[in-house]
């Protein structure tokens, strides 16, 4: 089992944090918590197996949260002193002292039991910062190279994402934890020039909680993925425009994810459902009145929240408000059973305790409700994604992600994706491309009429969701199986756009 690195551990974390808390109470906080965080990120970005560029950031910092007459404040800092901590607290006091004269909503929370001492390590193998960058580099060079000697491909793109994230925190009922978590994000294009078209084709590989084993063996095959984009791309730069109309869909995970948590991922987010959060890409049609009555999807659709997830992005042990993070059921047998929620929203519509989607990008920011890994379950025994595309006479066969647009409600949207092969008669018969998927979210998923089984299910996400205003960014993972979708609109993306 993986440690905390030392060198955190040696910073002043508990001196810290007791005089910033001690400040608090002095000055009548009814809560306060102190965060103190180093996130450490590095990308990589070759072209044309060069290196084009490389960024390495250090953030370390530290913020205090307090509710004072009951109305929130908060600061930050970076000076590692208990007299810098202790005044960073009584500027967020003031900060609630200042507001408490136009706040009308008391802040609350909801109860939550202290975890003293505790420690969690998120599960990968080999920390990506304690391999030698002109390794990385090689690594990506050689990959591209191999493609460029293919006829088939003009230019190449390689990137390298690698976040390591080590947070300490504590607040005045008497929880502290201390966590460290690396999340990895390779991706590779192929691009060229040819039938008087201009096209790319990317990897499938999700971003993952692992380190850098990912990149050499463990959790993905990269290789052979890599080794395949040069025919894909032929393929697609010939095939067909498809035929607009109504098709029936077999979506493969490196699609689906994206639907869900633009359709269900946000929608269930409680903030958003009640109207706390609207200025960063709107509300939500999946308001607290339809809990327990809506009928998201067909019975066979089960979806959960889940901050515990091996290898999801937004796994974690304890949120930023010190709750132990949990899985809970959103969509149960089609029907809206619960919301995402942190200590505030879940005190205040009476939904008991919270379920950990509490995080803060940066130790300069707040933390907000944030989405866990919202993920469409597989159906124990179901089909393989072959025998799912065996059951339709003429469809589409769909994966990988692309562009997408989705409402201001979550309700009205369309996506692309990177690969597109028709179906007929149960057979897959080719490629064809400018396609793009369009409907409402209750439709969409109402329509789905089968899920793959465990065999299907891959863990995918991004490693940049926004939300928020100043806006953050968390990484966020959704699983899904290959699913089945009867009578969905497909678009001719280019007839749409007038050519």
């Amino acid at each position: 089992m993986r440690q905390i690195d030392p060198d955190f551990l040696a910073l002043p974390l508990r001196q810290l944090a007791d005089a910033a808390l001690q400040r608090a109470r002095d000055l009548g906080a009814e809560h306060a918590d102190f965060r103190l965080e180093r996130v450490r990120g590095e990308t990589l970005n070759l072209f044309d197996a060069r290196l084009e560029g490389s960024m390495d950031a250090d953030d370390l910092g530290y913020a205090v949260r307090v509710i004072r007459d009951g109305t929130w404040g908060f600061a930050a800092g970076i000076e590692l002193t208990p007299e810098a901590a202790a005044a960073v607290a009584e500027q967020a006091v003031e900060v609630a002292r200042v507001a408490a004269a136009v706040n009308r909503e008391p802040v609350e929370l909801a109860p939550e039991p202290v975890h003293a001492g505790a420690t969690w390590v998120s599960s990968y193998e080999v920390d990506p910062f304690s391999v030698p960058l002109k390794e990385k580099v090689a690594l990506l060079a050689d990959w591209s190279a191999g493609l460029l000697k293919d006829p088939r491909v003009d230019h190449v793109a390689a990137s390298l994402m690698q976040v390591k994230e080590q947070k300490f925190y504590a607040d005045t009922a008497g929880t502290d934890t201390t966590q460290q978590r690396v999340r990895t994000h390779p991706v590779l294009t192929a691009m060229r020039a040819a039938e008087g078209r201009f096209d790319d084709m990317r990897t499938l590989a999700p971003p993952a909680g692992r380190g850098y084993e990912y990149l050499t063996g463990t959790g993905w095959d990269f290789p052979s993925e890599v080794a395949l984009l040069p025919e894909l791309l032929e393929e697609k730069l010939k095939a067909p425009s498809v035929e607009a109309g109504p098709y029936d869909l077999v979506i493969h995970p490196s699609n689906l994810w994206l639907t869900i948590h633009e359709s269900i991922g946000h929608a269930t987010e409680l903030d958003r459902a009640l109207g706390y959060e609207a200025a960063y890409a709107g509300t939500s049609f999946a308001t607290f009145d339809k809990l327990g009555t809506l009928q998201y999807g067909s019975p066979i659709m089960n979806v959960t929240g889940d901050r515990t997830a091996e290898h999801g992005l937004a796994t974690i042990g304890y949120d930023d408000e010190g709750v132990a993070t949990r899985r809970f059921d959103i969509v149960r047998e089609g029907r809206l059973v619960g919301y995402q929620l942190d200590r505030r929203m879940a005190l205040l519509k009476g939904l008991g305790s919270s379920n950990g989607c509490a995080f803060a990008d940066s130790p300069g920011h707040v933390p907000i409700q944030r989405m866990a890994n919202v993920s469409l379950l597989p159906a124990g025994d179901g089909p393989s994604t072959e025998e799912l595309i065996s059951r339709v006479e003429r469809g589409l066969f769909i994966l990988g992600d692309k562009s997408w647009s989705i409402d201001m409600q979550r309700y009205n949207f369309q996506f692309t994706g990177q690969r597109f092969y028709l179906i007929e008669n149960g057979r897959v018969t080719g490629q064809v491309r400018d396609v793009a998927y369009q409907a409402t979210t209750t439709d969409f998923w109402r329509s789905m009429e089968a899920v793959g089984g465990p065999q299907t299910y891959v863990l995918g996400g991004a490693m940049n969701c926004g939300k928020g205003q100043p806006g953050q960014v968390a990484p966020v993972s959704h699983g899904c199986p290959s699913a089945l979708f009867r009578g969905v609109k497909i678009l001719n993306t280019v007839q749409e756009g007038g050519k």
